[in-house]
């Protein structure tokens, strides 16, 4: 069952240390319920049988009780197990060797890996790397309404409030991809409010990070350098950022490495060129009621600023 539930968003995924070990409580609770139902169903079969058998009476009386007593030892039994995997819950969440910060806005994730040095303190939107095997304690904040943050295959759900500061650990146990998404409905555009999350080696994580520290080389080709002439100097530089440029707006989603992203506008489109120039061309059309403005722009500097964001990989 957990194989064929095992996708890309699935609560059945065991992908990590917490989504195990409540899939397991779960299961065990699942498999209670049905030996329970299974019984009563039996104990209904036999009061139908044996109807109107005044004498027998005592008996039923006597399996009646017993009924009690064994219902009795299996809810402390499920709360037992309750308890024993909340605590195991709480020793999956140290050492926490990794400090992420996630804002969510209506509709995206801003994301923030956080250091002790503050030139290593990265910045992305819509997208969670995880290195496997190490345990990431996340800060949960809302910028507007209520959200909450869900990715099925590592963990339960955990809202993020406006005012309250919220977390939830994660120690994924194998590489893959996965898909996190708003749980709470938050406004007209909630589900298409994605993250894409990648778990990879502890190297492989280290290598991205580093890259994405580094400013976005500067474009070559006329055509994105036209593009990044708009891009850093005209609306998108007041909502935007894009290290090492001009553009330094901090209302939107960093647009750093925006190409080396799976997904433009928190899961709401693929990312390629076309759907980049759609998206740019009309967000308002693809995503209704989000806060990206239509820009009005000429044929040619659509053209420019797609080939520009082309190259923020």
């Amino acid at each position: 069952m957990t194989n064929l539930l095992d996708t890309i968003q699935s609560a059945a995924g065991v992908n990590a240390a917490q989504s195990l070990l409540q899939w397991n409580l779960f299961t065990t609770f699942l498999a209670v319920a049905a030996i329970v139902y299974v019984v009563v169903l039996l104990f209904l079969g036999w009061a139908l049988l044996r109807r109107g058998d005044g004498a027998r009476d005592r008996p039923l009386r006597v399996a009646l009780g017993g009924w009690i007593g064994g219902t009795a030892a299996i809810l402390a039994g499920l709360t037992l197990a309750t308890w024993f995997t909340d605590r195991d819950l709480a020793r999956a969440a140290e050492p926490k060797a990794l400090e992420i910060e996630i804002t969510a806005h209506q509709f995206w994730w801003d994301v923030r890996y956080l250091n002790v040095n503050p030139s290593r303190v990265l910045r992305t939107a819509n997208e969670l790397h995880l290195p496997a095997g190490v345990t990431a304690h996340i800060v949960l904040r809302s910028d507007d309404v209520i959200h909450s943050f869900w990715v099925p295959n590592l963990a339960g759900k955990q809202d993020l409030i406006p005012g309250r500061t919220n977390d939830i650990s994660l120690r994924p146990i194998g590489t893959g991809f996965y898909r996190g998404q708003c749980a709470e409905f938050c406004g007209i555009q909630h589900a298409h409010m994605a993250l894409d999350v990648t778990v990879e080696p502890v190297a492989a994580f280290t290598a991205w990070w580093n890259a994405q520290l580094a400013p976005p080389p500067a474009p070559a080709a006329a055509l994105a350098q036209a593009g990044f002439a708009y891009v850093t100097t005209r609306e998108c530089a007041s909502c935007h950022t894009i290290a090492g440029t001009p553009a330094s707006g901090q209302v939107a989603p960093d647009l750093s490495h925006f190409a080396s992203r799976r997904s433009i506008a928190a899961g709401t489109l693929p990312m390629s060129r076309a759907n980049i120039a759609a998206w740019i061309a009309d967000p308002q059309r693809l995503k209704p009621g989000n806060n990206m403005p239509n820009v009005p722009l000429s044929p040619e500097e659509l053209a420019a600023v797609t080939a520009y964001l082309e190259t923020l990989r």
